[in-house]
């Protein structure tokens, strides 16, 4: 498979604005995504057990809400840098004038301390065992970035101030700073192998977070899904739709690779990418177990996921072996 590190941020540039998302945190096509990556790993290991497939899928679901926590928790330590500098500045032997009577714009920010003085926050931080402590040298970097870009400087000349202000700061310092940030993504990749491709829509989740909070409101943990939600509890699960097509897709697995090669009698199973196969094979799954959505949407999901996953030909191969064969079953 592709490592396609690049996928949600282009996802959440180019089709997934803020106007459009839900209160819940994991819309279909992520699901769909993380379904079918848990497929690709039944694909190359056919010994997983559908016990061990369904933790493997609960696990890269919470991954996503985890980096989310992990990232927004950055604002405190960053503003910590940014003190640091100032006070280490207005100490130094010959401080200029500017350095003993610093900005403080930033330092004093409104936005920082709705979520450093959370107690709901900070618990989970800490149950979680999330810090920023051992990344001393990112936060150094990342602070000198976003002292030197123009957004700062406007922000810090600007007469207005207060709560909207600071959010849409922060909203530009999470997109601006951390989505091409190649020390940031090794610093998520030692942390969980999960996270590099969710970055760009963890880091949305933290950018409608602030602008919340810009709004006035306060903190809480994003649902994962839409039965999370309050008064919701009755209504159809994302939940048990994306582990609904996981059992489809591993139950019905042998099946549906058989269906596969007698439409493809010059392509082996072996010959067959693991990547196309396993796309395939839960676009038949959703078919079969969701029978009410439309055909067509679930060719099209796939289609869009294989041009992140797959090979530059792969989205003609599944979109035409999809069609022939989730209509001659229908």
């Amino acid at each position: 498979m592709q490592n396609y590190n690049n996928l949600w941020i282009t996802c959440y540039l180019c089709t997934i604005k803020f106007e459009y998302w839900s209160k819940k945190m994991l819309n279909r096509r992520i699901l769909r995504t993380k379904a079918f990556k848990t497929v690709y790993g039944y694909a190359e290991n056919s010994s997983m057990t559908l016990k061990e497939a369904e933790a493997l899928l609960d696990m890269t679901c919470e991954a996503t809400r985890d980096l989310y926590l992990f990232l927004l928790s950055v604002t405190g330590p960053l503003v910590a840098e940014a003190s640091a500098r100032i006070e280490a500045a207005r100490n130094k032997f010959a401080p200029t004038e500017e350095e003993l009577n610093p900005n403080m714009k930033f330092v004093e920010n409104s936005i920082t301390p709705l979520l450093t003085e959370d107690p709901d926050f900070q618990k989970l931080l800490k149950r979680k065992k999330f810090s920023w402590e051992q990344y001393d040298v990112f936060l150094r970097h990342l602070y000198e970035s976003v002292r030197e870009s123009k957004y700062f400087q406007d922000y810090l000349e600007a007469e207005e101030s207060g709560l909207e202000a600071d959010a849409s700061l922060w909203a530009k310092i999470f997109e601006r700073e951390f989505e091409d940030n190649e020390e940031l993504r090794d610093i998520l990749e030692d942390m969980s192998i999960y996270w590099n491709d969710d970055l760009g829509y963890a880091l949305g989740w933290c950018c409608r977070t602030v602008r919340e909070l810009g709004k006035g409101g306060r903190w809480s943990l994003p649902p994962l899904y839409v039965s999370d939600l309050p008064g919701n509890e009755a209504k159809s699960s994302d939940k048990a739709f994306v582990f609904g097509l996981l059992r489809s897709a591993y139950l019905n697995f042998d099946a549906f690779s058989e269906n596969i090669a007698a439409l493809t009698p010059k392509w082996n199973r072996d010959r067959i990418c693991a990547t196309d196969l396993a796309l395939i094979v839960c676009g038949m799954a959703e078919a079969k177990a969701f029978p009410q959505t439309p055909v067509k949407v679930i060719i099209n999901e796939y289609v869009e996921i294989s041009k992140f996953y797959s090979t530059p030909e792969s989205s003609g191969f599944v979109n035409g072996l999809l069609d022939r064969l989730i209509n001659n079953h229908n």
